[in-house]
């Protein structure tokens, strides 16, 4: 029994490896954008992995807010949690609320049952650079960031890469530093977050939804960090929005 149980599940997870060691879009995050965004690209058949440094994907949106799990969607993000089965209740105005332990799971429900392949407790340390484009993502295990351990890595090539670290923009700021290179943004580089607006933040992590290099996409709060938009707080319909925009993007540069 012991011996059946570690082979199966040694097997299996290589197994699931080895496949997506090529993929089309590799995800850096799996917050609600990066989610939403692997869902509905997988449903239109593409193969998409999807790497979170932390034991369970889903960001910020588990913990709502101020560790209240409620969060608030607006009216222009609902069709998604429609076409998702989450529940939501109406407060006011084109605002509504939902249980945030219960939207996390259905997102990532669906992405699985969608075909996305996550790699959780797994750190991009780097992403892999050739004639002038981004073509995958350097892969290791976040205890070996965390500890310091010197340990060489793995690759996945990938068609398209998607930074969707948060606030941090990891990926964004990794390619910048190490390769001196331009991005779409109006200064050429990583701007950082703004403080809190939510209006103007809601609007802006959609507009900055976008390739700022070739090869490289931002999304969600990372796509405000990088071309120096505002902080949201607990409302996540622009994330939704976000995730959404950039399945459509990268499905249309993928198609060409």
């Amino acid at each position: 029994m012991e011996q059946i149980v570690s082979a199966g599940i040694v097997d299996s997870y290589f197994k699931k490896l080895k496949e997506n060691l090529s993929v089309d879009v590799a995800i850096v995050g799996g917050g609600p954008s990066g989610l939403v965004a692997s869902y509905y690209l997988a449903k239109k058949g593409f193969k998409v992995a999807l790497y979170e440094s932390k034991l369970a994907p889903g960001g910020g949106m588990w913990g709502g807010a101020m560790m209240f799990n409620e969060i608030m969607v607006q009216k222009d993000a609902l069709h998604i949690l429609n076409e998702l089965g989450v529940s939501y209740q109406h407060y006011q105005d084109d605002y509504y609320t939902l249980d945030s332990v219960h939207a996390t799971s259905a997102l990532i429900y669906h992405a699985t049952q969608a075909g996305v392949k996550i790699f959780n407790c797994s750190v991009i340390e780097d992403v892999v650079f050739q004639n002038d484009r981004v073509c995958g993502v350097v892969l290791n295990w976040s205890p070996v960031r965390r500890e310091g351990l010197h340990v060489d890595p793995l690759v996945i090539m990938a068609k398209a890469v998607v930074d969707g670290t948060g606030h941090d923009c990891d990926i964004a700021r990794t390619l910048e530093r190490k390769n001196n290179v331009k991005l779409n943004t109006k200064t050429g580089k990583v701007m950082g977050e703004c403080s809190l607006s939510i209006d103007e933040a809601e609007r802006t992590t959609v507009e900055n939804t976008k390739e700022i290099y070739p090869g490289l996409y931002v999304s969600g709060m990372a796509s405000n960090g990088v071309s120096g938009g505002f902080r949201m707080g607990p409302i996540f319909g622009g994330m939704l929005l976000s995730g959404e925009k950039l399945a459509g993007l990268i499905a249309e540069n993928l198609s060409k």
